[in-house]
């Protein structure tokens, strides 16, 4: 069994070709779309976060909202660059999110890909301290995180507040217990996996990496994988891991489907992404049976416990909800994922 969700980038365009012309319609139609996945039987709904872009970048107004609008699917991101946040302020957004949802908040944090503008981050205040790269500023905001989500008290009261407090030190409010232990790692390398497991944080993998070994997409994926879970074992913690992959799909049954995505067989990509060697993994687009065939062999799937599929935002509410229906009628059941 898996859990099965998706994963939209929330494009949108003034393109009369785009069914998302407006931020707006984005951020509607990714709500209307996790009722509809809800609906379906998914079991999730993560949103990408991209700053300076017509893209999703504010996520937590759109997860509180989500949660607000379903009852049972899981909500996240896919994933936050930590480089732009300010840990303590986003402890406290997501632990308002995770309460308005009922605890069903899995949140997805990273160092962040490259962005539309150059050190966007600097804009956002932040400025990597001596010796620091960006990279280590954006996991040492991680790890603040991670630490004040604990609930633990640090900060000495007001000794006339406006109102009462509770006696001792004061924590961050509003705390949402268990949401620690749903902050997921965005590693695109082996080293960043297993210092996401040394954290306690789950793993998020998605349809790039560095390419470490010349060797298929999916086969060092499923090696990044397997590290982590390694890594986990070593540092002791008590409960199971949990590690998603991303990847497109697309069941091509109908001619909406071969039109869009019908071009034949895909391949994986090399690139070069801020300075590091990336290979991109291919996406999937055949009729189910084939579809069935070619996804067993993905041996990254096989290792992960949870699939995000990524979705073509801008075609639009009901047709995203029929690429993920389809995976779910058709697909899934043929690979045991349900």
């Amino acid at each position: 069994m898996k859990k099965i969700g998706f994963l939209s980038f929330g494009h949108w365009s003034p393109s009369p070709q785009s069914q998302a012309r407006s931020a707006r319609d984005a951020l509607l139609q990714s709500i209307d779309l996790a009722v509809a996945a809800e609906e379906l039987g998914a079991d999730g709904a993560y949103y990408r976060v991209h700053h300076f872009a017509r893209q999703l970048a504010s996520p937590f107004p759109l997860l509180a909202a989500v949660g607000a609008k379903t009852s049972r699917i899981e909500i996240g991101t896919a994933v936050i660059d930590m480089r732009y946040e300010n840990p303590l302020y986003m402890a406290e957004d997501a632990g308002a999110a995770d309460l308005i949802s009922g605890g069903r908040l899995q949140l997805g944090v990273s160092r962040g890909s490259p962005e539309q503008v150059i050190d966007g981050w600097r804009y956002f205040g932040y400025v990597p301290q001596e010796g620091e790269t960006d990279a280590d500023m954006g996991r040492r905001h991680a790890e603040v995180l991670l630490n004040v989500l604990k609930g633990e008290v640090f900060a000495e009261p007001n000794p006339r507040p406006m109102f009462p407090n509770p006696p001792g030190l004061l924590r961050l409010e509003p705390h949402s217990e268990g949401l620690r232990e749903r902050i997921w790692w965005g590693s695109a390398s082996n080293a960043t996996a297993v210092w996401a497991a040394q954290q306690g944080m789950n793993l998020q993998s998605s349809t790039l990496k560095e390419d470490e070994s010349g060797e298929p997409f999916h086969v060092q994926q499923a090696k990044q994988i397997r590290r982590y879970r390694e890594a986990w074992k070593d540092a002791g913690h008590a409960r199971r891991p949990r590690v998603s992959v991303s990847r497109s799909i697309f069941a091509l049954v109908d001619d909406r489907d071969r039109a869009y995505f019908g071009r034949g067989k895909d391949n994986d990509q090399i690139g070069i992404i801020d300075n590091m060697r990336a290979i991109f993994g291919r996406s999937y687009a055949a009729e189910p049976d084939k579809l069935v065939e070619e996804l067993k062999a993905d041996e990254a799937i096989a290792e992960a416990d949870t699939l995000l599929l990524t979705v073509p935002n801008q075609l639009g509410v009901d047709y995203n909800a029929h690429v993920i229906e389809v995976i779910l009628k058709h697909v899934a059941p043929a690979l045991g994922w349900r």
